[in-house]
């Protein structure tokens, strides 16, 4: 019995490992599945709100391991596992994403606009506040076309700290 293409493959498997991985905590953000000879690599990436560690991945693994092998009808065939977190290079797409990376520096491309680095503060559904050149800024995720976080070697500077912890933004203008 043949299994179907990857594409359908993972969209079969998508809720069977999102179940798996949100029954330990964590959030599954990507599932791939591509042939690698003749087994098939299944790739997870997974994330938490506290970021995830080497123990954190391994516990994923092992749940995910679990639920495949419960259902091993949809592979069909040898598989090989990989299971990681996000790279520090992930695009910022969800407003969970941004929520995790408060009081981090990102930069952020808008359409017809330069890339612009911020200090990422509140952020909820439908928004961010970030502070840009000592001034704080909402803006709406649906004006973002790509936001990375930008990796620091050194602890962020208090005074910009302390503006994300108190005031209100003043409203970008659209």
């Amino acid at each position: 019995m043949s299994s179907p293409p990857r594409g359908e493959l993972a969209a079969q498997l998508a809720p069977v490992v999102r179940e798996a991985v949100e029954a330990i905590g964590f959030d599954l953000e990507l599932l791939d599945v591509n042939q690698a000879g003749r087994r098939r690599l299944v790739k997870v990436v997974v994330d938490g709100d506290e970021g995830i560690g080497l123990d954190e991945v391994a516990q994923a693994s092992r749940a995910v391991s679990a639920a495949l092998d419960a259902h091993e009808h949809l592979i069909a065939g040898p598989y090989t596992l990989e299971v990681t977190s996000p790279g520090a290079d992930r695009p910022l797409t969800r407003p969970r994403h941004w929520k995790r990376n408060r009081l981090r520096l990102v930069k952020v491309k808008q359409p017809e606009l330069l890339e612009w680095f911020g200090r990422v503060g509140d952020a909820d559904d439908t928004g961010v506040v970030l502070l840009v050149k000592g001034e704080l800024r909402r803006v709406e995720y649906r004006t973002i076309e790509r936001a990375v976080v930008e990796v620091e070697f050194k602890q962020p500077p208090v005074e910009e700290l302390a503006l994300l912890e108190g005031k209100h933004p003043k409203e970008e203008s659209e």
